[in-house]
């Protein structure tokens, strides 16, 4: 599975980048939403300087078909509403891929999260672009689970590790006595820490935006 984050920018004609632009200075955050046949109904949480003036222009929006505050102060105010326009909600409906919430829009642009294969990344890609969405790729990257990662044994010494002081400063456990606590030879408990250690040392840099690229890694070792 891979986990992309994407800068999208909203079509002129669809009412989030017609408020985003005309107030840069707030922040649109989704927080829930969910496609219908035929709209789109979200949770937005706006916040900055001027909210009342956003939530008059949104209750004036032809776009917008309903519109309730649920909660409002000075500089935020959250608001559910349901739109004619859920582009970005069909788009990840007919791509099969769910977006990662929340949403923050500002200015007319989103940053947006998602995972999946890449094929349907591929889809999603190819549906942003049917309904004039322009957007870049900020990282891609595997999205792994931690079992994936390190082998139960390997886990399993890390864990130990960390819980008897191993990697605090000052040290408060040698790596005599934790291989003694584990039970096992001390080149065994060093050479599993190694593998370990190597394995998330080289994952973190691959997830490291404008790094992954400049460094060849090999390949994770799968076992103690």
């Amino acid at each position: 599975m891979a986990h992309a984050t994407l800068t999208i920018t909203m079509p002129e004609e669809v009412w989030i980048h017609e408020l985003s632009t005309a107030y840069p200075e707030s922040t649109f955050r989704v927080l829930a939403a969910v496609p219908g046949p035929e709209s789109g109904f979200a949770l937005v949480r706006i916040t900055g300087p001027t909210v009342s003036a956003v939530i008059e222009a949104m209750a004036e929006h032809p776009q917008l078909t309903e519109l309730t505050v649920a909660q409002q102060d000075i500089h935020e105010a959250t608001v559910h509403f349901e739109a004619t326009t859920p582009l970005l909600l069909v788009s990840s409906r007919e791509s099969g891929v769910p977006i990662e919430l929340p949403i923050e829009i500002v200015d007319g642009e989103a940053t947006v999260e998602v995972t999946g294969s890449r094929e349907r990344l591929a889809e999603l890609a190819d549906q942003l672009e049917r309904f004039g969405f322009q957007y870049r790729i900020d990282d891609v990257r595997e999205r792994l689970q931690e079992r994936q990662l390190l082998s139960e044994r390997q886990l399993e010494v890390v864990v130990a590790a960390i819980d008897a002081g191993y990697y605090d400063t000052p040290r408060r456990c040698s790596l005599t006595e934790l291989a003694a606590h584990l039970d096992i030879a001390k080149s065994t408990c060093s050479e599993t820490l190694h593998r370990a250690e190597e394995a998330i040392i080289k994952q973190f840099v691959a997830a490291l935006p404008g790094v992954a690229e400049h460094v060849e890694l090999e390949d994770r070792p799968t076992s103690a």
